[in-house]
């Protein structure tokens, strides 16, 4: 089928809370930390912090504080991750939650309460904390202060890229304008006047094991069962998704070590993609040659681009990892090609690719395309 030339563009371009005159806490270098080269330094696997992750009850930031709370285990760190709300609810049924067996096994405490009261389900000091749940500054505020006044020496706050303006100038980096009305940025302008050593972190599309929120799964849904895969735009506007393993990889660098401190990270992989490139990747990882991809003007077809696809599509929309790399030494090991391989193999063992679904927005957009190229 012969795609439809569009008419849009890929690269469209679509209050600080910072206490006066309050200093901010000067800590020498932690102990467990070793100089890796000049200016980064890494984590000394006996550093045994005391480390408080506040977890998301819901969305795809869940699965980041999962792999965290377990990388830190794994490094001999004493873990405690809290999860606002009950226990009980039919949210912990889900992945990542469903496999909180598998932190408890490292010895992570797994908690859940109130994110106005961690003292409440918190047992002892905690050296480091988390917060990779909070939006916005009523729910982040209370435990940023809690986490001041039990005596913490590091915050680490999981933000988002998505408060980057639209840039003409991609790939966005760690000091481009954010927009000043996102919640997030709240946070982040209290956190940077509270008097602890804080850590900010954005991250943008997630893929990995434990994920709760489909990102991958979009394109296997449609390449698993032969249809054409449609796309908006001209499939060329370039996003980043970062493996969840690495983003916790990244976060956990930051714990005790000096160097983060006062530091803006984008917790991002380290290439761009294409999203036609993306459904490339994702049907090479199932083993299809061949794919069919519909690129499209979502006005021409009358549909909601938002609900027709899951990314944005307008602008080139993808972050880089600078500061992680020159402050902290990240690394990565692995293409996102090889990471979509292993997540293939996942889809197809959950037996979702049998189930049966409908594609209902994406039938209309296939038949408006095929009418206007026979027309």
């Amino acid at each position: 089928m012969t795609a439809l030339a569009t008419r849009m563009s890929a690269n469209k371009v679509g209050g600080s809370r910072r206490a006066a005159g309050r200093a901010k806490t000067v800590l020498p270098q932690a102990p467990g930390l070793r100089a890796r080269r000049a200016g980064t330094y890494r984590q000394d696997v006996s550093a045994n912090a005391s480390v408080f992750v506040v977890n998301t009850p819901g969305g795809g930031h869940a699965v980041i504080g999962f792999h965290l709370a377990k990388q830190l285990a794994e490094q001999n760190h004493d873990v405690t991750i809290m999860v606002p709300g009950d226990e009980s609810s039919d949210k912990m049924k889900k992945e990542p939650f469903s496999r909180f067996d598998e932190l408890t096994s490292l010895g992570v405490k797994t908690v859940w309460g109130s994110t106005s009261d961690c003292a409440a389900c918190a047992s002892g000091k905690y050296d480091v904390v988390v917060d990779n749940n909070g939006k916005d500054l009523d729910t982040c505020q209370p435990v940023i202060d809690w986490a001041v006044g039990q005596g913490a020496s590091q915050f680490l706050y999981v933000s988002s890229a998505g408060i980057y303006k639209p840039s003409v100038t991609p790939p966005h980096v760690e000091g481009d304008a954010v927009k000043e009305s996102a919640s997030h940025v709240s946070v982040e302008n209290y956190l940077k006047g509270a008097s602890i050593a804080e850590s900010i972190f954005r991250p943008q599309y997630i893929t990995g094991d434990a994920n709760n929120k489909d990102c991958e799964e979009w394109f296997f849904d449609r390449i698993a069962r032969g249809r054409p895969v449609p796309i908006p735009g001209d499939g060329m506007s370039i996003t980043n998704v970062a493996q969840v393993e690495d983003m916790a990889k990244m976060i956990g660098l930051a714990v005790e070590n000096e160097s983060a401190h006062g530091g803006l990270f984008n917790c991002v992989g380290d290439r761009g993609v294409t999203l036609n490139g993306l459904v490339q990747l994702a049907a090479a990882a199932a083993g299809v040659d061949g794919v069919e991809i519909i690129n499209y003007d979502p006005e021409e077809v009358g549909v909601e681009g938002k609900k027709a696809f899951p990314f944005r599509y307008t602008y080139h929309f993808f972050s880089e990892p600078r500061a992680a790399v020159a402050k902290l030494g990240m690394t990565y090991e692995r293409s996102l090609g090889d990471a979509l391989k292993e997540r293939w193999a996942a889809y197809k063992a959950s037996g979702r690719a049998d189930k049966d679904m409908s594609f209902e927005i994406d039938d209309k957009i296939i038949e408006s395309v095929s009418s206007k190229v026979m027309a």
